[in-house]
């Protein structure tokens, strides 16, 4: 099995660190703009982005929470690299396999729990203990927090955010670029680009388009 490279220091990157040895998963280390090549501390820094090249034969996983950021560093990667992507899913998730897609580049942490017949696209993130449900189209570059509850039906479109302990309602369509802030409760689709908050979530600010 190829070794798996992970991208970004943050407490993410290193979590993922975690999750993919959970995985079974030789992990090489961590390629960051930000932090010192060192071969020597608890997490391996590999170097820069830059030198992603030098890593072909590895699987790669963006683990960065922003969704803006994530596809920035995805693009760039990409863009002069033939790189393959991880696709990390902790031992202990719970969900119908045979009739749940996840895409390439996605990480699925410890404890989430999903039911049947749902889609996750590429470069998602799924943090600690969410649940999501039956039909539910998760697009790509969307980050769900720890604890988040997404009942079924639900459609998060390319970019969404949802925070820490928020809950989606079903049948609900989070558009393009949105964000729910943590502990919120949607009960109604939202425009993107924006942000909401509260219980029920109110429309808040705007944010730059994704």
């Amino acid at each position: 099995m190829r070794p798996v490279v992970i991208v970004g220091y943050g407490g993410l990157g290193r979590e993922a660190y975690w999750l993919a040895k959970d995985c079974g998963r030789e992990v090489r280390g961590i390629l960051d703009d930000r932090v010192a090549p060192d071969d020597y501390g608890r997490y391996r820094v590999l170097g820069p982005l830059d030198h992603a090249g030098e890593h072909l034969d590895a699987d790669f996983i963006v683990a960065i929470g922003s969704p803006r950021v994530r596809k920035a560093v995805v693009t760039k990667l990409t863009r002069n690299n033939s790189l393959k992507f991880a696709t990390l899913i902790h031992p202990s998730v719970l969900m119908d396999f045979s009739s749940v897609t996840v895409g390439e580049g996605s990480l699925i942490c410890a404890g989430c729990v999903g039911t049947v017949d749902f889609c996750i696209g590429k470069h998602v993130i799924i943090n600690l203990k969410c649940t999501l449900a039956h039909d539910d189209v998760v697009g790509d570059f969307v980050t769900i927090a720890p604890l988040a509850a997404i009942s079924g039906n639900v459609t998060l479109k390319a970019g969404v955010e949802v925070g820490t302990g928020a809950s989606v309602r079903q049948g609900v369509v989070m558009e393009e670029g949105s964000m729910l802030g943590m502990g919120s409760t949607l009960t109604t689709s939202t425009e993107p680009n924006t942000v909401f908050l509260g219980s029920p979530a109110k429309a808040y600010k705007s944010l730059p388009e994704f």
